[in-house]
């Protein structure tokens, strides 16, 4: 039960993922999804098309055309009922470019703490700690998305700081935004702000350097009360999971760590009832989320993601044996995660949500 378990995200929609970034693919099995929900799977494979790699210059030139079979739980474009497996061919593998790293230690990489932890690891990529797995959750996402959006449920994110460059406090993109997103390379909502991160990222990326950043996020139409009042919040899942996140390092939601600095005065969040008889608060301080449990506002969220650690410059480290190397520059890296992370961060959004809808229903 325990390898199962950090394995797999979710209570009732279960999803285990499996695969390594330079083994002969990843996927995922997902159970619990209810039988006879329509599948289309070109609305999953545009969301896998949304974080593959090699899709612009300032990421990753890894060429994978993600395309996502399906192995079980599906029969005639609607579930069963039985675990849903989804697998993703490695297509653009090169596991002999890690060559050099099978004994070294990468800074900041899970490499030293893998090898610690278990005796061996799969220096391939990164192996089971590369970001190539999200690709999993990801499609495992999009089998939910439409049946969350037929009960008004939508969740949306983008970029929103890239090293010093950031949008300013509080904005929130309109739908011509959210348009404009997913037309520029780097996901950023406002024209001016997305050239000027992309310029950055080029700049690092030409260094061989790398930059972190910001993703901010928007779950809109949830029903009041879903969570649980103690160890199962709806916010504690919401961070877990967007801190599963490969080189997430920090979350946080409604007023975050600004509440730190205001008054109850200020940040307490008043009711009213509006034309249609709903509880409502005037203010959302409380990022729509209260004693673990929701409000029915929206919840906005933010995820912060250090530059990623390999990096295209000679970098000092050791072995497996303590002895003193230089480890190589070169790989296929992306300068800046955050614009392939957008999809990730509505994916773990999605899953979340879905997992406390079908609690809900069970309850």
């Amino acid at each position: 039960m325990l390898i199962q378990l950090v394995n797999s995200l979710g209570r009732l929609l279960r999803v285990t993922t499996f695969g390594e970034s330079h083994g002969p693919g990843i996927g995922c099995v997902v159970d619990g999804l209810p039988a006879g929900l329509p599948i289309d799977l070109e609305a999953v494979q545009h969301q896998l098309d949304r974080r593959r790699p090699g899709q612009s210059n300032i990421t990753t030139q890894r060429r994978e055309a993600d395309l996502v079979e399906v192995l079980s739980g599906l029969y005639d474009g609607r579930t069963t009922g039985a675990p849903l497996t989804l697998f993703i061919r490695n297509q653009d593998a090169r596991p002999q470019d890690y060559a050099a790293l099978a004994e070294a230690f990468r800074p900041s990489h899970a490499d030293y703490t893998y090898q610690a932890k278990y005796g061996v690891r799969d220096p391939r990529g990164g192996g089971r700690a590369s970001a190539r797995a999200t690709a999993a959750w990801v499609a495992a996402a999009a089998l939910v998305r439409p049946w969350l959006g037929q009960q008004g449920i939508t969740v949306d994110a983008w970029v929103s700081q890239v090293g010093p460059l950031a949008l300013p406090a509080g904005y929130v993109p309109g739908t011509e935004a959210l348009v404009f997103r997913e037309q520029n390379p780097v996901r950023c909502p406002d024209k001016d702000t997305a050239a000027r991160m992309e310029a950055l990222i080029t700049q690092v990326r030409d260094e061989g350097d790398t930059i972190g950043g910001v993703i901010s996020a928007r779950i809109q139409g949830l029903p009041v009360g879903l969570g649980e009042p103690l160890h199962d919040k709806l916010h504690a899942r919401l961070a877990q999971a967007m801190l599963t996140i490969n080189a997430a390092k920090g979350f946080e939601y409604g007023a975050g760590f600004a509440a730190a600095a205001a008054r109850g005065s200020a940040l307490n969040d008043s009711f009213y009832q509006d034309a249609e008889g709903q509880i409502r608060t005037r203010t959302n301080h409380s990022g729509g989320i209260q004693g673990g449990i929701s409000n029915g506002e929206a919840i906005p969220f933010r995820v912060a993601f250090k530059p990623v650690a390999t990096l295209l410059q000679p970098q000092e480290s050791i072995d497996a044996t303590g002895k003193p190397v230089t480890l190589p520059a070169r790989g296929r890296h992306d300068p800046c995660v955050v614009p392939r992370a957008v999809p990730i961060v509505e994916a773990m959004a999605l899953l979340v949500v879905a997992d406390f809808v079908l609690l809900a229903k069970a309850q």
